[in-house]
């Protein structure tokens, strides 16, 4: 199976055929780096933030394709003529979103103890709104450098001078004041 650098809205579903005992082993990756299940897919690189192992007993009475529905958004048009496979699958199986590849281009296979049991592809978004139309949501491109969109240069310049007049009297009526020793 060839994954794409930049796949995404894949689900790729494993079946893992192992004792329970040595489930955990094999999902997880040991410090020194030695991680069994990326030997199994024969992976380059692997995301174990996006490795979802499902012990199908946590399941009850929920088929698998509903959890792929409901987990992942996979039509169950799209899971219809493997549901019956997918549904019988006991034990554990290993589900990997594009994500869990990490952006990486590569190939993988499937190793014993790993069966790949199919691959589905989550919805696209689609823009159901209609375009705005109000006329603030419309904008103003390409006004000059210093006018506003108004046409104008910003703050009235009377407005400006008055301030600058209020602020030198604050200041100078605190330098008389200091000097004057405060009183």
């Amino acid at each position: 199976m060839d994954i794409r650098e930049s796949e995404t809205g894949v689900v790729r579903v494993f079946h893992l055929d192992l004792p329970p005992e040595a489930i955990e082993r094999y999902i997880t990756q040991a410090g020194t780096g030695e991680w069994p299940l990326m030997y199994g897919l024969g992976a380059k690189k692997l995301s174990s933030a996006f490795v979802d192992v499902v012990d199908m007993r946590d399941l009850g009475q929920m088929p698998l394709t509903t959890y792929l529905h409901e987990a992942y958004s996979v039509p169950v048009e799209e899971m219809r003529a493997d549901a019956p496979r997918l549904n019988a699958l006991r034990g554990h199986v290993i589900v990997l979103p594009s994500q869990a590849f990490a952006r990486t281009a590569q190939s993988i296979t499937a190793r014993t103890p790993l069966r790949w049991v199919g691959t589905y592809a989550e919805p696209r978004g689609q823009a159901i709104t209609p375009p705005l139309r109000s006329q603030g949501a419309k904008g103003v491109v390409g006004t000059k450098p210093g006018k506003t969109a108004g046409g104008g240069s910003g703050a009235d310049p009377r407005l400006v001078r008055w301030l600058i007049l209020g602020v030198l009297i604050i200041v100078l009526s605190s330098v008389i004041t200091v000097l004057s020793g405060g009183r």
